[in-house]
């Protein structure tokens, strides 16, 4: 599987201005992602982008005032990819990661506040991510495979051959010192270091961390105390979930971090714990709250600041230690967090001022800045952008004792008395939400939605039972049960939409990526009510799935066991054991190199849906692994989903 598959899916129905004009659109969006606030509040830092582009350039600006962005300029040639800018505590420096390119080889810059000074700290050899300062500003830290390459298995997997797994590349805490630029790395060799933060005197680290592989082994981290002189870790907390964003107290004697069921690291939910640094007094701070804990700040002795998913929003709340009690400060149609996969909030050291990309499915993303929840638009990149598609409203329902919200965005434009075609986009995970956010970026997944309510379609985004949003209780509702209570969850909602809006119940579609793919392949065995689906990164046959990936770990919280003690549990909730029941025209696509969701499963599901003569075409694309790269893949990607509902709900 060499090449792109795409020739002769279907005609040329796709290259009507209307569909160009929006490609070009989202195309131009600019991006914003790393936001980093100084410490002092009066700068901004971010990585800019476009939507098309796979450059990624450092800009600052100050918050106050009308003054113009300065792009951080640094001696590298062609195309440049910057990532995760980092304060300094004086707030007078600024660190980030820059290559010459996506995947080349990355070293460590300082500028000055103002953007001016460029100066180039390390001569890495590896992959390196995460920077930050020591409190005194003498050192900075960050994560660091040396001789290897990095990224999560969002990426495309390399190639294999030879004997396999006779070498782990751990990712390992370095330590820059700033003066000399002498490098040394801290973390034992046997583990892999996810997460981590200073101690407030600068000699120890907390970090979430496991033996590796890296990549598989999050879903067992373990969280641990890491002596920088010694270079010794010592585990103080075991969970019996996914744990994440440990952060020290300001006193030094305890630890916040999330606890949750978490599908895939860098998207956390779950609830906040303390714990001392010796492991004991540990407290869940927010047990039985209605929301999902997605990054957190401990900014005095007594005050934690953190963000969370509420419904299909977010908040920003804050927890008083003493006695428990959390205040909100900010909620809205918006969904922030300041840690993991692209990252879009920060604050100041004293939790005062913030900074976020904020955009909805109407208005476009921008840098805005001020007191939490009284921000002012800072950046104006993307003013010339408007919605050329339909409005977007939250929907609520009820099933099986579960109060479920979604999204429902309308077509670009209703005529009375005329009835619409829905496709349901399902989310991946499980452990995620849909949310508000203006569709483009992230591989352009966003941009099916924008696309199929500009050609005419509701599109309906449930968050059922697993997702994110209503506390760890509903997170954990489907455990066991994939495609069972979640399921019905979905097509409670369907019967929601179509009850109150003009939507034609003879021309559903279904759709998703990753845990929505799978979804996706499970609804169309379960239902005939689908008259045309798209499964993207899907899977098929959990029992071969569990040999196939590079993540099995992730399995065990959700399913109980592993496939080799409880095979019967994995059977129940595969596809494929349904498959003879499908008479839906189903559209596979997946990347070539996919780590998480391999191809062989998508390649399973279209192979039977062939053999037993249901309407089916596979996509597979080159070199592409779980998250799309290429702006072109990304673009034909979307074209192939929506000629494919356009050809059988039109």
């Amino acid at each position: 599987m060499k090449h792109l598959l795409l020739a002769c899916l279907f005609p040329m129905t796709l290259t009507a201005q209307t569909m160009q004009q929006l490609t070009e659109q989202l195309g131009k969006t600019v991006l914003y992602a790393d936001v980093a606030l100084s410490p002092d509040g009066a700068h901004v830092a971010w990585v800019q982008s476009t939507a098309a582009s796979r450059s990624k350039q450092t800009y600052v600006r100050e918050t106050s005032g009308n003054t113009p962005a300065t792009l951080v300029k640094i001696p590298i040639s062609g195309e440049r990819t910057d990532f995760d800018p980092a304060w300094a505590p004086d707030s007078k420096k600024l660190a980030f990661f820059s290559g010459a390119d996506e995947g080349k080889q990355r070293q460590l810059w300082t500028v000055n506040a103002d953007g001016s000074g460029a100066k180039k700290i390390t001569n890495l050899n590896g992959y390196a991510a995460r920077p930050r300062w020591s409190h005194d500003g003498k050192q900075i830290a960050f994560l660091y495979i040396e001789g290897a390459g990095g990224g999560g298995p969002l990426m495309a997997a390399p190639t294999t051959t030879g004997v396999i797994d006779t070498a782990i590349h751990n990712q390992r805490i370095a330590v820059l010192d700033v003066a000399s630029a002498q490098l040394r790395q801290v973390s034992p060799e046997n583990l892999h270091i996810y997460d981590y933060d200073w101690s407030p005197d600068d000699k120890t680290f907390i970090a979430t961390a496991a033996p590796g592989p890296g990549d598989n082994n999050w879903w067992i981290a373990q969280i641990y105390t890491i002596d920088i002189a010694k270079g010794n870790a010592t585990s103080i907390y075991k969970p019996s979930i996914q744990v994440a964003v440990p952060r020290w107290s300001p006193a030094g004697k305890s630890i916040a971090f999330i606890e949750g069921l978490m599908s895939d690291e860098g998207f956390h939910g779950g609830d906040l714990f303390t714990i001392s640094t010796d492991g004991r007094d540990l407290t869940n701070r927010t047990r039985g709250r209605k929301s999902s804990v997605s990054s957190l700040f401990w900014l005095t002795p007594d005050r934690i600041l953190f963000t969370d998913i509420v419904g299909g929003g977010g908040a920003i709340s804050e927890l008083t230690v003493a006695n428990n009690s959390v205040r909100t400060i900010w909620k809205g149609e918006e969904a922030f967090h300041a840690f993991g996969n692209f990252p879009d909030f920060a604050i100041s050291k004293d939790g005062k001022f913030g900074a976020a990309v904020r955009s909805t499915f109407a208005t476009p993303p921008e840098i805005w800045v001020g007191p939490i929840g009284e921000w002012r638009q800072l950046t104006n990149n993307n003013s010339a952008l408007s919605a050329t598609w339909g409005k977007a409203e939250s929907l609520e329902w009820a099933n099986e004792g579960f109060n479920i919200q979604g999204w429902l965005l309308s077509p670009a434009k209703i005529e009375s008395g005329r009835k619409y075609p829905m496709v349901v986009l399902i989310h991946g995970g499980p452990s995620s939400a849909a949310t508000p956010d203006w569709p483009a970026g992230f591989g352009m997944s966003r941009a099916i939605i924008a696309a199929l309510s500009s050609r005419g379609y509701y599109v309906l985004m449930p968050n059922p039972r697993g997702s994110y949003g209503q506390g760890e209780e509903f997170t954990r509702a489907n455990v066991k049960d994939f495609g069972g209570g979640d399921l019905r969850d979905i097509l409670a909602g369907v019967d929601a939409a179509t009850k109150k809006y003009p939507i034609d119940s003879a021309r559903l579609g279904v759709t998703g990526w990753s845990y929505g793919g799978y979804m996706t392949m499970w609804t169309v065995t379960q239902t005939n009510r689908f008259h045309a689906a798209v499964a993207g990164a899907g899977i098929a046959n959990w029992q071969s799935y569990y040999g196939q990936n590079l993540i099995d770990q992730w399995m065990i919280p959700f399913f109980g066991a592993s496939v080799y003690d409880d095979p019967a549990v994995y059977e129940k909730s595969s596809p494929i054991h349904f498959i003879k029941t499908v008479k839906t025209p189903t559209l596979v696509i997946v990347g070539e190199h996919d780590a998480e969701c391999p191809a062989s499963q998508s390649y399973e599901f279209w192979h039977a849906l062939k053999t037993l003569g249901v309407p089916t075409q596979l996509v597979i694309y080159s070199g592409e692994g779980h998250l799309f790269l290429d702006p072109k893949h990304q673009a034909d990607r979307l074209d192939q989903t929506v000629g494919w509902f356009d050809k059988y709900l039109k």
